[in-house]
């Protein structure tokens, strides 16, 4: 058959296609992005859910002109497919190659960088303004959809842009059945009917008609709100200003065509609710969405993944020991911004489902909910990537530390996070944790040390954080039995002449090779905060050279804690470096930082050399 989605390598040339080719264009985008996404990884199942829903948007937006905004970031694999990247996508994730996000430096398609959550109707809304600020016809497009919608922020900009008349379309994706269920060709026709022009028309004539009689239009807009209410969820978004329309069908292409060629023409903002399935057009990926959401490389005629070396990662450590620990102490609640699978919870739900809480896309809310619990007795132990911990620093500021309260942070992805890139790494959260008053921080070198560590945060009445990477460990074995370490000690794990290698967390492993070399010392810090002052002064009085090294960036990091307790002593401080690191592979990534043991061995000569 011949292939129209080799024709396409812009919008533009998508516009040029009749309205009966364009289910021909989503079959083939759908095939090309499972063989794709099967031999790179990546997300799946909600780009499958968007074929139609982005087929439509280029093809009645005048893109790049009009904005496209959206949210989450991974459902725009379709869009970079048709935004002239299609050939690029074997390199999607991987160092040099195209981001898993939208990147404005990757494509003036990408309008805004969207690696969070929730943010796309504030950014769109803002871009909208711009344009009536300029006179410009351009519109703005927010696609909100994963859960997004959950977020504080997306209703803040929501309450915010009701009350402007701005041109704003927000699209939510509705991939999870959250807000309504799937309908047909009736609910089809009432947003045709809804999204037109006449029906606009009527209703702004009949207001002006019926301002003179308060009642009778408080009747009418009333008798409207009930009618829309019984076959739409409108009532909510309504309320804050927006024209709702839908649901619809987000498959069903001539309903999209219709509808979102309708409202481009109406003025001030709307609200589009459409319906989509994850994994549509993969069997496999329709029956499991969440495998597919963030796959590995897979065999795409069988579903199989590739699966690593069989070592506990962090994550499933820190799992485990929430289950272990709740069994020992029943004050123990967990607590997850809507990442129970990611941060390695699905078995303590289960096991424990009265005292587990998803609370959505919303990390202050999380850590404030959790401030709650304890000021009432219980213990919350809040799973949170160290990326989205930064969304909720006021709070842990104001809320829980100022009111030294025993909440714990399981911080997950600490430092560099490979195929995820710069959005998702955990570069700083040393620096902003460790100026926090009352916090206690610690970083584990090993799997076993990261149980101890937990179990040691569980035993204080201060707020505390357990600091970990990605992935697996260096497989040392986790031992059953939970000790609390003495808080704020650091150990000797090898003993060197001239260089003393002070190592926090993930850094251990390649310093322990270094100091083989070099014959140096290395110190495993384990605590960044309370920081081991007495040892680190007797290894500046011992050695020509004190070195630190953390998987975090270098400003105001671990190792500026430990030049701020020494004087008179030369020192190599190595971290990240001050920029944003893309994606790529986790390893490769930390020797272009010089953070591998050779790397460690070149830099520390350079210096003793000099």
């Amino acid at each position: 058959m011949y292939s129209l989605l080799d024709t396409i390598q812009t919008p533009e040339d998508l516009r040029q296609l009749t309205r009966e080719q364009l289910p021909q264009l989503a079959r083939e985008l759908r095939e090309f992005l499972i063989e794709s996404v099967s031999k790179t990884g990546g997300h799946l199942s909600s780009n499958l859910g968007t074929v139609e829903l982005t087929v439509a948007l280029h093809a009645i937006y005048n893109t790049p002109e009009d904005r496209l905004v959206w949210d989450v970031g991974h459902q725009t694999y379709v869009h970079k497919i048709l935004t002239g990247r299609r050939e690029a996508m074997k390199t999607l994730r991987m160092a040099g190659g195209l981001a898993g996000f939208p990147k404005r430096e990757e494509s003036p398609y990408d309008t805004f960088g969207t690696g969070h959550s929730s943010t796309s109707i504030s950014a769109a809304l803002g871009m909208a303004v711009a344009a009536q600020l300029s006179g410009s016809e351009r519109r703005a497009v927010a696609i909100i959809g994963d859960g997004a919608m959950t977020g504080g922020m997306a209703f803040e900009a929501l309450n915010n842009a009701g009350a402007m008349n701005a041109n704003l379309l927000v699209i939510l994706n509705d991939n999870d059945m959250s807000i309504s269920r799937p309908v047909g060709a009736l609910n089809n026709y009432l947003a045709r009917l809804m999204s037109g022009r006449f029906y606009a028309a009527m209703r702004r004539g009949s207001e002006k008609v019926l301002k003179g009689l308060p009642p009778v239009l408080e009747f009418a807009k009333r008798a409207e709100e009930h009618v829309k209410g019984m076959v739409t969820p409108s009532t909510l978004f309504e309320e804050f200003g927006f024209n709702y329309i839908g649901p619809i069908d987000g498959h069903d292409l001539n309903a999209l065509l219709d509808t979102l060629g309708n409202i481009r023409q109406l003025e001030g903002p709307q609200f589009l609710h459409v319906v989509t399935q994850k994994g549509r057009g993969y069997p496999l990926a329709e029956e499991d969405c969440l495998l597919y959401h963030g796959v590995g490389k897979f065999d795409r005629t069988n579903g199989i993944v590739q699966k690593q070396a069989s070592k506990p990662t962090y994550t499933e450590v820190f799992g485990r020991w929430l289950c272990d620990m709740a069994a020992k102490d029943d004050r123990l609640v967990g607590i997850t911004p809507a990442m129970c699978e990611g941060s390695g919870m699905p078995e303590f739900a289960k096991q424990y489902p009265t005292r587990y809480f998803d609370v959505g896309i919303a990390e202050q809310h999380a850590l404030t909910f959790a401030a709650g619990l304890a000021c009432d007795g219980y213990k919350p132990v809040v799973a949170i990537y160290s990326t989205f911990l930064q969304r909720a620093y006021d709070q842990l500021i104001h809320d829980i530390a100022i009111q030294k309260l025993p909440v714990v942070l399981a911080i997950d992805r600490g430092g560099l996070v490979g195929a995820d890139g710069a959005t998702h790494a955990g570069s700083f959260d040393l620096s902003f944790l460790r100026c926090i008053p009352n916090m206690t921080v610690m970083t584990p070198s090993d799997e076993n040390e990261c149980r101890q560590m937990l179990y040691t945060a569980m035993t204080l009445d201060t707020p505390s954080a357990v600091r970990y990477p990605r992935g697996m460990g260096p497989g040392v074995a986790v031992v059953d039995e939970m000790q609390a370490l003495p808080l704020g000690r650091g150990e000797v794990r090898r003993k060197g002449k001239r260089v003393a290698i002070l190592a926090f967390g993930s850094m251990l492993a390649p310093a322990m090779l270094a100091g083989e070399e070099l014959d140096a010392t290395v110190v495993n810090m384990r605590f960044v905060k309370p920081l081991d002052v007495a040892l680190v002064q007797r290894l500046a009085a011992e050695h020509e050279l004190l070195v630190t090294v953390e998987e975090n960036t270098v400003q105001g990091g671990a190792g500026s804690a430990v030049a701020e307790c020494v004087t008179g002593v030369t020192m190599l401080n190595l971290g990240l470096p001050d920029r944003f690191i893309e994606q790529g592979e986790h390893a490769q990534m930390l020797a272009d930082c010089g953070l591998s043991a050779a790397g460690l061995i070149r830099t520390i000569n350079s210096k003793l050399t000099k």
